[in-house]
């Protein structure tokens, strides 16, 4: 776990040095794909881009990169990539809701060997390392016992980018969950997830850096995911994946069932 280690301090440090400073403090601006962005998420990208590469010698790709920058690492590092997302949840950041985080995967022949995501406002590290178990602040994951009955289940769900108008309302009135939650940060309903804080999870499409660092850390935990197209996650295309995923094994057939069932 010493690589993991050493992702964890630099996380801690570039929040102290780079992001935590600037929340409440910074206005925001607009990129082309009309996505947030702040000079808070500028800066811990550029220090992650100097720092993680010390850590083990891959290029880092960056969700405040351009796109073809992005595919073109993505094509050309299959032996190796760090993948960052500086601030996931940048809208709660901006308006000054602390549920956002910093987010580091490894990722190699496109699948995530390690996971890192901090949120620095509750202090709350989530890590794993393929084969070595998922973990928060030295914790291992999951937290608390997982509810075996659907009609007990959380879910965290995301409709907005669902493709099936059906589905998102099947979601609002038939729903077989107990509840459901949509808290902003991406990288953040994986680690509830594998935590127990969340039993299920939907969302329509993620971006790579979204679901790079999430999805080990439930795996590890001993959660499934697929997508809306695939049972294999991992070998859906990189750029807008959708997500089906549980903790527990009989809540996750359930769940993949039902979702494809209502599509």
């Amino acid at each position: 776990m010493q690589v993991v280690d050493q992702v964890i301090r630099v996380l801690r440090d570039v929040a102290q040095t780079e992001v935590m400073p600037r929340f409440l403090r910074v206005g925001s601006n607009r990129k082309s794909d009309g996505t947030l962005f702040t000079e808070a998420d500028l800066a811990c990208q550029q220090a992650l881009a100097q720092r993680l590469p010390a850590i083990l010698p891959y290029p880092m790709l960056g969700e405040e990169m351009d796109h073809d920058a992005q595919d073109a690492l993505w094509q050309a590092n299959r032996a190796g990539l760090w993948v960052v997302d500086p601030i996931d949840g940048t809208t709660n950041f901006i308006n000054g809701l602390p549920y956002f985080a910093i987010s580091v995967a490894l990722m190699v022949d496109g699948k995530s060997e390690l996971g890192v995501i901090y949120n620095p406002v509750s202090d709350e590290m989530f890590y794993a390392r393929r084969g070595h178990g998922a973990f928060m602040n030295g914790i291992r994951l999951p937290l608390k016992k997982i509810p075996n009955c659907m009609g007990d289940a959380i879910a965290g769900v995301e409709v907005k980018y669902l493709r099936s108008g059906k589905l998102a309302a099947r979601l609002n009135s038939l729903a077989p969950c107990g509840s459901q939650r949509n808290m902003g940060s991406s990288t953040l309903d994986w680690c509830f997830l594998a935590a127990g804080r969340y039993d299920l999870y939907l969302h329509g499409g993620q971006r790579l850096w979204d679901y790079a660092a999430g999805v080990v850390i439930l795996e590890e935990a001993g959660g499934q995911a697929a997508t809306l197209d695939t049972d294999d996650y991992w070998a859906d295309q990189p750029w807008s994946r959708s997500a089906i995923a549980a903790l527990d094994p009989g809540l996750f057939t359930q769940w993949l069932r039902w979702v494809r069932a209502n599509q």
